[in-house]
């Protein structure tokens, strides 16, 4: 009777203490699971939430009306850092009143929270010719644009011409509702004379 109850008790202190290992080891896992930064919701890290494949956005101003449309062959959306993937962007300026301008590259990042969108890869930004104002184009390898600040910068090689006028410069900043221009460096202006009266 005295050896059953030993066996018991010896039984019963091995199951209470695998019990306590087995809690432990699940609050470890919960515990660095927690602390991980890279987990995001369901923690699957920052893995796309949403694929969308030849889409379209209109983005509009507060008062309703359309700013600028977006499209592009490919959309992944990464929840954990908010910013989406675009691959072959076009952004279109389609504001009542303003001269309509073609954004295309390879490739965009577009940083929701910043409003912020990085373009890369062959970089042509077009803008046709209208009763008050020249022809405008613009190439360079990569662009930042703000697009609801109207405002874009680059800090690589920019070429861009104006009519018969072009000028070259690496580390360009341009505000279009200011309308200024700024090259940090190595800038080259090639303005025509004049024809003659």
């Amino acid at each position: 009777m005295h050896k059953r109850t030993a066996h018991r008790w010896r039984l019963l202190t091995t199951i209470t203490a695998l019990v306590f290992l087995a809690f432990g080891s699940f609050w470890l896992v919960e515990l660095m699971l927690r602390s991980d930064g890279s987990m995001g919701p369901g923690g699957y890290g920052n893995e796309p939430d949403y694929i969308v494949e030849k889409f379209s956005v209109v983005r509009m101003t507060p008062e309703g009306q359309p700013r600028y449309l977006l499209s592009g062959a490919k959309l992944t959306h990464r929840p954990v850092e908010d910013v989406s993937e675009v691959e072959q962007p076009v952004m279109r300026s389609v504001a009542p009143g303003q001269s309509a301008v073609t954004i295309v590259a390879r490739k965009a990042r577009i940083r929701h929270a910043e409003n912020q969108v990085d373009l890369s890869g062959s970089v042509d930004i077009a803008r046709p010719a209208t009763p008050a104002s020249k022809a405008m184009r613009l190439k360079t390898e990569a662009l930042t644009v703000f697009p609801d600040e109207d405002r874009m910068e680059s800090s690589v090689a920019v070429q861009m011409a104006m009519g018969e006028a072009s000028v070259k410069g690496v580390g360009m900043k341009a505000d279009n509702a200011l309308r200024q221009l700024d090259f940090a460096s190595s800038g080259q202006l090639i303005y025509p004379p004049n024809p003659r009266r």
